[in-house]
């Protein structure tokens, strides 16, 4: 038996080319029914949200619209004898028409606040962009810790404040604590950054405007849609304003028309009477918020388009 072992193999020859890569795999397209499919759970996730939001509002203006006997009688989606226009009259006219009080009351705390509110954070938001200061990072930093800052846990410092100036029972103790909104100030600081160029600044300080004119004739009319943007944050936020009310109030001849509905509520089943004043009352509690969203709406998408860019 021979002992001899097979010569080893000769190494490949070297070549100066790199082994050449493999292509990447494109990757698969989706065919047609894969794409039906996806529009299809997409719709239908779009329906169910669509439904889920609606049917509370089509279960109120059907309800608005039925007496006391019908609401209990009849089916909540379905349409029982129309007393839309006397539920509307009872509404106006129980307890010497409180509920209109409480009506302007709640306009007078949400535009006035809203307004005044709205000027307040623009100015801030503008100074923190356009002007250097000192410790202005730090201030801009605590302002951000008051957006973190749930609403509620601040009532009862705010609360004892009012009470130790004697505002508390009176409009000012509504009205002053919704002049500050730090989210409204963060969000004014943005719409600066985007909306309001440094050169244009510059140009209306070299033709010899003031800083107060630089601000009213130049830089708020190029903040006009985040202006109305966070006008309608602040208007939302001051009309749903129920626990600041709650907290400061105890004349119900100041209620905002939230807390004035909550008071009835509390009454329905002792005064049963009351149930659908306080439906009808709800529906018409809501109308000044779609009304204030419909009239601003071109400004309010523009506006949060911008700021979602930046």
């Amino acid at each position: 038996m021979s002992t001899r072992t097979a010569p080893p193999e000769a190494p490949a020859p070297v070549t100066g080319r790199p082994p050449r890569a493999r292509p990447p795999r494109r990757a698969r397209r989706t065919g047609p029914a894969g794409g039906r499919t996806s529009k299809t759970v997409v719709n239908a996730i779009l329906a169910v949200v669509a439904v889920y939001t609606l049917m509370p509002l089509t279960w109120l203006i059907i309800a608005a619209t039925k007496n006391y006997r019908d609401l209990f009688a009849t089916n909540p989606f379905s349409l029982g004898s129309f007393h839309l226009f006397s539920n509307l009259g009872a509404l106006f006219d129980y307890d010497d028409g409180v509920f209109g009080r409480w009506l302007l009351n709640s306009l007078l705390y949400t535009l006035a606040g809203s307004i005044l509110s709205t000027l307040i954070s623009v100015a801030c938001g503008y100074a923190f962009d356009k002007y250097a200061f000192r410790g202005k990072e730090k201030l801009f930093g605590v302002v951000l810790v008051g957006v973190l800052i749930p609403s509620t846990v601040v009532q009862l410092p705010l609360y004892l404040m009012a009470s130790g100036l004697g505002l508390v029972n009176t409009y000012w103790a509504v009205l002053i604590p919704s002049l500050v909104n730090p989210f409204s100030v963060y969000l004014a600081r943005v719409f600066s950054e985007g909306y309001v160029p440094d050169e244009v600044l510059e140009a209306a300080r070299v033709d010899g405007a003031g800083e107060l004119r630089t601000f009213t004739k130049v830089s708020l009319p190029m903040l006009a849609p985040g202006f109305v943007t966070i006008f309608l944050f602040s208007f939302t936020a001051n009309w749903n304003n129920f626990y600041g009310a709650l907290m400061m109030l105890n004349n119900d001849r100041l209620y905002p028309v939230n807390l004035g509905l909550y008071m009835w509520n509390q009454n329905v089943y002792q005064q049963p009477q009351l149930y659908p004043l306080v439906i009808i009352g709800s529906l018409v509690a809501v109308v000044p918020l779609i009304v204030a969203f419909l009239c601003l709406q071109r400004f309010w998408r523009s506006g949060l388009t911008a700021g979602a860019v930046k």
